[in-house]
C-alpha cells in the first residue's frame, strides 16, 4: 500500500529493481531530473501508439509541460484524430492471435482496418475526416498556400465542434498539442492513409502537391526549433519504437554541426522504448552508444534502453511523472531515498 500521495512513483521505487524494470526506473528518474531543472523533452512516436490510446497519458503530459516537441508518423497523427471523432465505432479483437485469413477477410468486409487487437472504422474515421480535410486542400490549392502536414491537422482538430467528439478530448494528444502549438515534425507523412488520399487528389488534378511542405523543409524548420528548445538545460530525446519517427529528428544535431557548420548542443538525455532487440544492422535494435559515433549523443549523455512493450511502459512512466509534477518536493524525497538504497546495495556487492 502506498504511504505517500505518489502511488505510481512509490510502486516503481519499491518494485522496479532489475532488468527492464530497472531501466524503466532509472529512465524515469533521469527524465524528472532533467525537466524539473528546466530541461525540455522531445518525443519521437512510432508504431500504432495513437490507436493504442497513448493519449490517455500523453495528452495530460503535454498539458503539464512534460513534453516540448514531437516527431510522429503520419499514422499516429491522423489516428489520434480518429480516436477523438470515431471512438465508439472502433472494434476490439482480443483473440487476434488465433485469427484465420477468413477472419480478417470478414473484418475487411465490415469496413474495418485492423491494428493488432483493435480496428479503425473506415466510414466513421477516414471518410468523415476526409469531408473536412479535402476541401481545405482544395482551398489551399486555389490560394497557393503552403503548410506543413501537421498544420492542416492542427486546424482540423480545433475546428471540430465538441458535439462531434466520441472520444474524451482530455485524452487526445493531438488536440493538446494543437492547443499548445507544440513544435512537431511528421517525417514520411506520405506513408499514411491521408498521405495516400492526398496523393489521389493530386493525381486527379484537384490539389497541388506543393500545398504540403516537404520533409526537407521540416528539417530546415527543425534546425530553428532545436536551437530554441536546447537553450538552458538542454533538450532530451524520448523515443518510442524505431523507424523514421526517431531517425529523422535525432539527426538534427550532427546536421547543424556538420552541414550548417554552426555550434550546437548535443541531446541532453536519450531513452528508447522498443521490443526490437539488439541485432546486426538494425537501427531500432542498435545500442545508444552507437549514436556517439554519429555525433548525436556523447559519452556523458544519460542513455537508457527499455526492451519492452511501450503500451505498458509509457503510461506508467507518464503517470509517475505527472505525480512528480503535482508534488515535486515529495517526488524528490522519494527518488533520493530510492537512490540512497541503490547506492547502499552497490556498496555491499563491491
Amino acid at each position: 500500500m502506498a504511504t505517500t500521495g505518489l502511488p505510481i512513483l512509490e510502486f516503481v521505487t519499491r518494485n522496479y529493481k532489475n532488468f527492464n524494470s530497472r531501466s524503466t526506473r532509472d529512465a524515469l528518474f533521469a527524465y524528472w531530473d532533467h525537466v524539473r531543472t528546466g530541461g525540455k523533452m522531445y518525443w519521437a512516436v512510432a508504431g500504432a501508439m495513437s490507436s493504442a490510446q497513448l493519449g490517455i497519458t500523453l495528452a495530460p503530459a503535454i498539458r503539464a509541460g512534460l513534453v516540448h516537441g514531437l516527431s510522429v508518423t503520419g499514422a499516429n497523427l491522423e489516428e489520434s484524430l480518429f480516436r477523438l471523432v470515431a471512438h465508439h465505432s472502433y472494434k476490439d479483437f482480443p483473440d487476434y492471435r488465433y485469427f484465420t485469413k477468413n477472419d480478417d477477410t470478414k473484418i475487411l468486409e465490415q469496413r474495418m482496418r485492423r491494428v493488432t487487437d483493435t480496428s479503425i472504422p473506415e466510414d466513421e474515421a477516414f471518410r468523415a475526416v476526409e469531408k473536412i480535410l479535402v476541401p481545405m486542400w482544395i482551398e489551399a490549392t486555389k490560394k497557393g498556400e503552403r503548410r506543413f502536414w501537421h498544420e492542416y491537422f492542427y486546424e482540423v482538430i480545433q475546428k471540430i465542434a465538441p458535439k462531434h467528439y466520441e472520444g474524451d478530448p482530455d485524452e487526445c494528444w493531438l488536440l493538446a498539442a494543437a492547443k499548445a502549438n507544440l513544435p512537431i515534425v511528421v517525417p514520411g507523412h506520405e506513408d499514411s492513409t491521408f498521405g495516400n488520399i492526398f496523393a489521389s487528389h493530386v493525381k486527379f488534378g484537384e490539389c497541388s502537391a506543393s500545398i504540403v511542405k516537404s520533409g526537407i523543409e521540416y528539417m530546415a524548420n527543425l534546425y530553428d526549433d532545436y536551437k530554441q528548445l536546447s537553450k538552458g538545460k538542454g533538450i532530451g530525446f524520448f523515443q518510442i519504437g524505431g523507424g523514421i519517427a526517431g531517425d529523422f529528428p535525432i539527426c538534427v544535431v550532427p546536421s547543424i554541426k556538420y552541414d550548417l557548420q554552426e555550434p550546437v548542443r548535443p541531446w541532453a538525455y536519450f531513452c528508447q522504448i522498443s521490443d526490437s532487440t539488439t541485432s546486426y544492422g538494425s537501427y531500432s535494435g542498435a545500442t545508444p552508444n552507437e549514436k556517439i559515433t554519429w555525433d548525436k549523443l556523447t559519452e556523458d549523455t544519460p542513455m537508457f534502453v527499455i526492451e519492452s512493450d511501450a503500451t505498458i511502459v509509457v503510461p506508467l512512466m507518464l503517470s509517475a511523472l505527472l505525480e512528480c509534477k503535482q508534488d515535486p518536493k515529495a517526488a524528490d524525497a522519494l527518488i533520493k531515498q530510492s537512490r540512497a538504497a541503490q547506492k547502499k546495495t552497490r556498496a555491499r556487492r563491491s
